[in-house]
Protein backbone atom coordinates (compact mmCIF):
# COMPACT_ATOMS: atom_id res chain seq x y z
CA UNK A 1 0.00 0.00 0.00
CA UNK A 2 2.89 2.14 0.87
CA UNK A 3 4.71 1.50 -2.66
CA UNK A 4 1.66 2.47 -4.19
CA UNK A 5 1.06 5.69 -2.31
CA UNK A 6 4.53 6.77 -3.20
CA UNK A 7 4.33 5.88 -7.01
CA UNK A 8 1.40 8.37 -6.75
CA UNK A 9 2.81 10.92 -5.06
CA UNK A 10 5.94 10.97 -7.06
CA UNK A 11 3.91 10.93 -10.36
CA UNK A 12 1.81 13.97 -9.10
CA UNK A 13 5.26 15.62 -8.51
CA UNK A 14 6.31 15.48 -11.92
CA UNK A 15 2.87 16.03 -13.62
CA UNK A 16 3.02 19.19 -11.14
CA UNK A 17 6.44 20.20 -12.27
CA UNK A 18 5.54 19.93 -15.91
CA UNK A 19 2.61 21.89 -15.94
CA UNK A 20 4.09 24.87 -13.74
CA UNK A 21 6.84 24.88 -16.20
CA UNK A 22 8.77 24.46 -12.30
CA UNK A 23 12.52 24.29 -14.39
CA UNK A 24 12.13 27.25 -16.50
CA UNK A 25 14.28 30.24 -15.92
CA UNK A 26 13.01 32.59 -13.63
CA UNK A 27 11.62 35.62 -15.29
CA UNK A 28 12.66 39.57 -14.55
CA UNK A 29 10.00 40.11 -12.49
CA UNK A 30 10.05 37.24 -10.61
CA UNK A 31 13.28 37.42 -9.97
CA UNK A 32 12.87 41.13 -8.58
CA UNK A 33 10.37 40.18 -6.22
CA UNK A 34 12.68 37.50 -4.94
CA UNK A 35 15.25 40.14 -4.05
CA UNK A 36 13.00 42.38 -2.55
CA UNK A 37 12.05 39.61 -0.32
CA UNK A 38 16.01 39.46 0.07
CA UNK A 39 16.33 42.95 1.16
CA UNK A 40 12.73 42.90 3.55
CA UNK A 41 14.36 39.67 5.49
CA UNK A 42 17.91 40.45 5.81
CA UNK A 43 18.23 44.45 5.97
CA UNK A 44 17.28 46.12 9.24
CA UNK A 45 18.39 49.58 8.97
CA UNK A 46 16.61 51.98 6.38
CA UNK A 47 19.76 53.07 4.21
CA UNK A 48 21.06 49.31 4.15
CA UNK A 49 17.60 48.37 2.94
CA UNK A 50 17.22 51.62 0.44
CA UNK A 51 20.57 50.05 -1.14
CA UNK A 52 19.92 46.55 -1.18
CA UNK A 53 16.10 47.94 -3.31
CA UNK A 54 18.26 50.42 -5.52
CA UNK A 55 20.50 47.16 -6.41
CA UNK A 56 17.42 45.29 -7.04
CA UNK A 57 16.03 47.99 -9.19
CA UNK A 58 19.64 48.09 -11.00
CA UNK A 59 19.51 44.05 -11.45
CA UNK A 60 15.64 44.36 -13.37
CA UNK A 61 16.70 46.63 -15.50
CA UNK A 62 19.75 45.00 -16.65
CA UNK A 63 17.65 42.15 -16.95
CA UNK A 64 14.83 43.59 -19.08
CA UNK A 65 17.43 45.33 -21.28
CA UNK A 66 19.01 41.76 -21.92
CA UNK A 67 15.16 40.61 -22.84
CA UNK A 68 14.90 37.78 -20.60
Amino acid sequence: MLIVLAIVVAAGYYAYKAVSGGDNAPSCKSSHTACLQKCRRTATEAPAAQACQEDCRREADACERQGK
